[in-house]
């Protein structure tokens, strides 16, 4: 079935019709840890550069003037898109690590002490992880893990209840697990933060270029997101927070742009979120990213979750009839959000990826920046196949093909 999407990537544009150079007949599974970009968006970029190309938000002239009128425009895009109440309440960053960092310094270390609890689950991406380690080293507090059942990935509400309690400050908990495709019940999460009287932070790396987000709707007290994931540019981002909170948060970085005043004892701050954007700010990517979101929602996030879950059941369904292949987390593709991960017997997941990369299919390989999920589950690495509305049946039964070969072609006689 022909998708007409891929018309507007130059990526795919160029392997469809036989132009690609070293990518002809490359096959892209690996969208979760970046997405392609669409001509809309490198054009939006060229456009800023080429016509509205100056120093935002200080310059008093109409260039300068038109320069923050875009970068501003795009802040609200991203605000309505997750439904923010005010576009004030989103903080561009360079991507959801950053904004995940940012809660950490400027709220976990000033607001936290020893015998406090950090609660996350087992199948954070290291970027919701290693920061609140290092606010519990400084600080004192505790980090407390939430586990989740190994086949199925789900975390039960009995492992939530005896988790999230009196001494649990902050819960920040991945939307959408980047390993098991999973999508965490993050109202119910929420809610059980809120009761104990502790903030609710949610990655939201892979669930927001995939469903529709509703920041109000889950009650998130912080939302973080990367644009490039949603084929946007690569060093944007984004953190949505209540602005009662980013009004009392001291500032993550200090320096131009970010200041009110300044004289040689003190500074004082710009108003939100503008004092959490130190330096001249990364306008043209900020452009690019909202072009991106206005170009998805144009296909319609439901339409997007549609096309994901159908190829990924059409993907583990194959699987199933293929002897030696593991499928690591759900075994209904209607829960994975197009990530279908696996390994196969005596076949090393390095190794997986080298010989489909050779036949032309490009997946990921490793610990997927999720080294305590792996440990949880007994593996040290796995393959990853990852989905979204530029891939097709065709490119799914390719991939399939060529998986029913890995064993044979690592010298196995089956």
């Amino acid at each position: 079935m022909e998708n007409k999407y891929r018309k507007d990537f130059p990526f795919f544009k160029a392997i469809d019709e036989n132009e690609a150079g070293e990518n002809k007949g490359l096959i892209y599974f690996d969208t979760a840890a970046t997405a392609q970009r669409p001509f809309i968006v490198l054009n939006a970029m060229t456009h800023f550069y080429a016509t509205e190309n100056a120093n935002p938000l200080r310059g008093l002239y109409s260039l300068s003037e038109r320069a923050t009128m875009a970068y501003e425009n795009a802040r609200d895009t991203v605000a309505k898109f997750i439904n923010a109440r005010e576009a004030a309440e989103i903080v561009f960053t360079r991507n959801a690590s950053e904004s995940l960092n940012l809660v950490a310094y400027s709220w976990g270390l000033n607001n936290l002490k020893e015998g406090d609890e950090i609660c996350v689950s087992i199948m954070e991406h290291h970027s919701n992880i290693v920061p609140w380690q290092m606010v519990c080293k400084k600080t004192g507090a505790k980090l407390v893990f939430l586990e989740c059942d190994k086949e199925t990935g789900i975390i039960s509400d009995e492992e939530i209840a005896s988790k999230i309690g009196p001494r649990t400050k902050i819960v920040s908990i991945v939307h959408v697990s980047n390993v098991l495709g999973v999508t965490n019940p993050v109202k119910k999460l929420g809610e059980a933060a809120h009761a104990v009287g502790a903030i609710f932070i949610v990655d939201g790396a892979q669930s927001a270029p995939h469903m529709k987000v509703d920041v109000q709707e889950i009650n998130a007290d912080f939302f973080a997101m990367s644009g490039h994931k949603l084929c946007g540019p690569m060093g944007i981002g984004a953190l949505y927070g209540k602005r009662a909170l980013l009004e009392e948060m001291e500032p993550f970085l200090r320096g131009g742009e970010m200041i009110e005043y300044v004289t040689r004892e003190k500074a004082t701050w710009a108003e939100v979120p503008h004092k959490f954007e130190a330096g001249t700010v990364s306008a043209g990517d900020a452009v690019g990213m909202a072009a991106a979101i206005r170009y998805i929602q144009s296909i319609g996030l439901e339409n997007i979750e549609k096309h994901d879950a159908e190829l990924a059941c059409r993907i583990i369904e194959g699987m199933k009839n293929i002897p030696h292949i593991n499928i690591i987390g759900p075994k209904d593709g209607n829960k994975r959000c197009g990530i279908v991960t696996f390994t196969v017997d005596g076949v090393h997941p390095h190794d997986v990826a080298t010989l489909l990369s050779e036949e032309h299919i490009a997946i990921r390989a490793g610990h997927h920046c999720a080294q305590p999920l792996g440990q949880y589950l007994e593996q040290t690495a796995t393959a990853r196949a990852s989905l979204y509305f530029y891939n097709t049946e065709e490119e799914a039964d390719i991939f399939l093909e060529k998986l029913s070969h890995l064993r044979e072609w690592s010298g196995y006689k089956d």
